[in-house]
């Protein structure tokens, strides 16, 4: 199994376009322990020449010219491309706008749950994306699907979904009450296994149960949602008015924090995405990012490559 991080940030990338925070700053001037990062997307692959694309965030176009093994093959001829498939986790802007830079008439299967399959089919933008070419498929949850490519060719991957604590993507939401925002069907977690090898990809989380314990359990390395180091994190910056626990996400630190509820889960490595831009573990010389490493964690950046 071989795993690219295409982009490692939340919403808005890393530095956001119009973001003055301490941390967005340092990008623009280009410091040495500031990594600048694009929206959250992962590739992956079982052989090496056909990849799968878990997310298409609003950054693709640029991911894919930044990312050489996605580049079209010469042999290939005019039209080419090593990208066989696209896996869905929600129905957010950050997870699926990126499928409208892939309207480009070429083959390529399109998984996704029943929540966010109604909202591409729902909605006409969606609909250049030739279904001829790029099938949508189901993506049922509490079973293992084996992922092939648009023209039905195995691609040696099955992707398990299972249901994770959040809420409703923003431009659904028609309350501020939490509690009629949040849907246990909102949100999906995948599990991707090539042979042996497993991967856990939740970009997006608002709490840790023992049903997720029991799905992340014994994976080879875990992509987690890291997008804020306190629940009041934007608040205090003066960046927004939203707590993570209201936009749907848990934070790092603190007793409640995602640190904490998987300190003792048996996994290979735990790598921290979706990170947003207020969020100091994107800048490699501050406390807080000391604190994760020093608590076994990783944090995904741009281009990071395993090999599993």
């Amino acid at each position: 199994m071989q795993i690219k991080v295409l982009g490692a940030a939340a919403g808005g990338g890393f530095p956001q376009w119009n973001c003055n925070c301490q941390g967005c700053r340092r990008a623009r001037l280009n410091e040495p322990h500031v990594r600048p990062r694009t929206q959250a997307s992962i590739a992956i692959s079982a052989d090496g020449a056909c990849w799968t694309l878990l997310n298409a965030s609003p950054d693709l176009p640029c991911q894919l010219r930044e990312t050489t093994i996605l580049h079209p093959c010469p042999a290939g001829g005019m039209r080419h491309s090593p990208l066989a498939a696209v896996v869905l986790s929600s129905g957010d802007v950050d997870c699926i706008a990126g499928l409208l830079s892939l309207r480009e008439s070429q083959p390529l299967a399109l998984y996704a749950d029943t929540l966010v399959r109604g909202i591409i089919e729902d909605n006409q933008i969606f609909r250049v994306l030739n279904r001829e070419l790029v099938p949508l498929r189901a993506l049922p949850a509490g079973a293992a699907t084996a992922l092939h490519d648009a023209g039905g060719t195995p691609l040696g991957l099955t992707v398990a979904a299972f249901p994770v604590a959040g809420k409703i993507p923003l431009y659904q939401e028609t309350s501020d009450d939490i509690r009629q925002l949040t849907s246990d069907k909102a949100v999906i977690g995948l599990s991707l296994q090539a042979g042996s090898r497993k991967m856990v990809f939740i970009p997006g989380c608002a709490a840790v149960d023992d049903e997720l314990l029991h799905h992340i359990e014994h994976a080879d390395v875990l992509f987690f949602d890291g997008t804020l180091w306190d629940d009041d994190e934007m608040i205090r910056a003066g960046t927004g008015r939203k707590t993570g626990a209201r936009m749907g996400h848990m934070c790092i630190s603190g007793a409640g924090g995602s640190m904490a509820a998987l300190a003792r889960v048996n996994v290979g490595r735990k790598i921290f995405i979706h990170i947003n831009n207020t969020n100091p573990v994107l800048c490699d010389d501050s406390p807080e990012a000391a604190a994760v490493r020093a608590a076994g964690w990783e944090i995904a950046h741009d281009g990071m490559e395993l090999k599993l």
